[in-house]
Order: C-alpha cells, then sequence, then structure tokens
C-alpha cells in the first residue's frame, strides 16, 4: 500500500453526540477513538491534509443537531485542528456524503491536486461509507481505515436486526468488494504513510 504525500484524510463526524448511549444503542469498536487520534496526529505531523467533518443534523431529537453539546467535534478532535502544518479543511453537511457539504470537498480536493483519501470517523455503515462510496465514484482512491470507524446495532426491513459489529463488517465486505474502496486497518495506514 502506498499512501501518497498529500493524501487527504477525512475524519467524518467524530462528534460528542455519538457517546450518548441511550440514543443509538450498542456500538462495537471501543478502540476507535485511538485509531482516529493516531491517524490525525501522522496526518499532521507528516504535513498532509486533514478534513473535519461535522454532521449538523436538521432532526430536532438528534444528539447531532445543531445547538445540541452533541453537535460538536469530541474534545480529542478538537483539541487536534489547527495543529497541523498542511491544509485543513472544515466541512459542515446535513446528509450522508460528505461530497455534499460545505464547502465542496470535491472542488477543494481537484483545487488541491489530491488524487487519494483516506476515511476514518462514524458511522461505519451511514456518513463514512457514504463518503466513501462517492469518493470512489468520483474517481478517488479511497481507503477506509475500518478500526477507526465505529457504529451501532440497527434494525432493518422485515425486524431484521444485526448487532454492531455484523453492521460494520457487512459494511466494509460492500464497499472492499464492491471496488468502492480500500478497506484496511490504522496500522497499515499509518505503516505506509511514515
Amino acid at each position: 500500500m502506498e499512501i501518497s504525500q498529500n493524501a487527504a484524510l477525512l475524519v467524518v463526524d467524530v462528534q460528542k453526540g455519538f457517546d450518548e448511549a441511550g440514543f443509538w444503542g450498542p456500538r462495537n469498536n471501543p478502540g476507535a477513538d485511538d485509531h482516529i487520534a493516531a491517524l490525525i496526529d501522522v496526518w499532521q505531523g507528516s504535513g498532509r491534509p486533514v478534513v473535519f467533518v461535522r454532521h449538523d443534523s436538521s432532526k430536532p431529537e438528534s444528539p447531532l443537531r445543531t445547538g445540541h453539546e452533541g453537535n460538536g467535534f469530541k474534545d480529542y478532535v478538537e483539541e487536534r485542528r489547527g495543529r497541523g502544518t498542511g491544509p485543513e479543511l472544515f466541512v459542515t453537511k446535513t446528509v450522508n456524503s460528505a461530497f455534499y457539504g460545505s464547502p465542496d470537498l470535491d472542488a477543494w480536493l481537484k483545487a488541491e491536486g489530491i488524487a487519494q483519501v483516506v476515511v476514518a470517523g462514524i458511522q461505519t455503515n451511514m456518513c463514512v461509507e457514504t463518503t466513501a462510496r462517492m469518493g470512489g465514484n468520483l474517481g478517488y482512491d479511497v481507503l477506509v481505515a475500518y478500526d477507526a470507524t465505529y457504529t451501532f446495532d440497527l434494525v432493518g426491513p422485515f425486524g431484521w436486526r444485526l448487532g454492531a459489529e455484523e453492521v460494520a463488517r457487512a459494511s466494509a465486505v460492500s464497499l472492499h468488494g464492491g471496488g468502492f474502496a480500500r478497506v484496511v486497518t490504522t496500522g497499515e495506514v499509518v505503516a505506509a504513510a511514515g
């Protein structure tokens, strides 16, 4: 695996509202936040570009709604913003894909000459997956740092219920097997970015 010197790290929706377990239910991958922090540190330390994405939910009951404390980035992310030596972008969105946010992520990546993105954040099967899929469709070389993501139990059609780990694995299989992105580990990304 090769990580280009200008590969962008997309830190998707690492917000306090996702810590409200009563709203979301059981989650997987308790080590995800440590992996996300490690990726940010490597990217900032190497002068690579970092994009911080925040979901501004329009749903009045959502812990991610604008004006609610949960809308803010988790402390370890907020403390790292503005600390890198490379380019940094802050994107807000109201839908799943960071490519439908403001400012225009695709336009910024193209203006910076960036062709490769590494995606980390929350939730694996929602905004991470949608951003990765769209990035692949737009022609970017997309890597998803699987262990730097997490999600929650989910109920679907016909009363089907999947645990968070099953949901995350299904998302990873769909992304990787479908050719939208390469699903890798944080360790592999860090080693290649060194």
